[in-house]
């Protein structure tokens, strides 16, 4: 159901100059999959219904019909063109990522403004789900948007950054492998993440009740709040090589070494983002 990208597609994916999903397809359907596995049969049954109607949301270029097309539904619009050549689902850009600085004290009012940050899209999402009295179209896109958007805030530089555009700013190299558009977010997004997520036993499986509830103890404010600091103390801080805040060299440098340790973190991020999805649809269509 899910593959890893071939080294020669996730490059050309990341140099073409398009918008950045995060986690590209494997960490988003990742997430969705263990979400799957970890909902209700109820909840199951409901999700199914709903993808069933995927046509409601006007896309035929973008399938939303199974839990992992739907995972990336929400990056696959971005390439939708109105006929002037903009983008027809532009207004929605915003809503994969929250600026909140790192070197700051942790704040969501300024980064959420207009509601145009992906935590208050979340918590959007999950409330227009749970209202059955909501156009079906409207609940329809309400769960293919949150099943991505769980997804993008539990990749840290899509909830933590320091004016540097979440690290797409950042020049970077990964291990012995060099180009000139790589950059920190990129890393983040695909190599890493694909690098984690295939690294031991998988990460799709049922987990035991009191490992769900500790993981999706919380809201969408605490887990915005953690992915933040995942960012400032383990993305940067590991990237510069020491103070998160210090000064961003002209070039970082993630060797294969570095790679290694980051990796426990990245699976735990995308088993986070999978058991709290659970609990969201689960709350909104259990």
């Amino acid at each position: 159901m899910k593959r890893l990208l071939p080294f020669f597609a996730a490059l050309s994916a990341l140099l073409i100059a398009t918008p950045a999903g995060a986690y590209w397809e494997y960490g988003h359907q990742t997430i969705a999959e263990i979400a799957w596995a970890n909902i209700k049969p109820a909840t199951r049954a409901r999700i199914l219904v709903l993808l069933r109607q995927q046509k409601l949301l006007g896309t035929p270029e973008c399938k939303a019909g199974t839990i992992d097309d739907a995972a990336v539904w929400a990056d696959c619009i971005k390439g939708i063109k109105n006929p002037d050549g903009r983008q027809k689902f532009g207004e929605t850009n915003a809503w994969h990522y929250q600026d909140v600085n790192i070197c700051q004290p942790f704040d969501l009012i300024e980064a959420c403004k207009g509601d145009n940050c992906v935590s208050a899209q979340i918590v959007r999402d999950a409330k227009l789900l749970r209202d059955r009295r909501a156009p079906t179209a409207d609940r329809v896109r309400a769960l293919v948007f949150l099943i991505h958007f769980v997804g993008d805030l539990h990749q840290p530089l899509h909830a933590g950054e320091k004016g540097d555009k979440g690290g797409n700013d950042v020049k970077a190299d990964y291990g012995t492998f060099t180009a000139s558009r790589l950059n920190l977010h990129s890393i983040w997004d695909g190599y890493l993440a694909e690098r984690a997520i295939s690294t031991g036993p998988s990460l799709v499986r049922r987990y035991p009740l009191a490992v769900r509830r500790a993981v999706a103890a919380g809201d969408v404010v605490d887990w915005s709040r953690e992915s933040w600091q995942v960012a400032r103390d383990v993305t940067y801080a590991t990237a510069i090589g020491g103070d998160p805040c210090g000064p961003t060299p002209t070039r970082v440098k993630l060797d294969n070494a570095t790679i290694e340790r980051l990796v426990p973190t990245v699976r735990l991020e995308v088993k986070r983002g999978g058991l709290r999805l659970a609990k969201i649809l689960d709350g909104a269509l259990g």
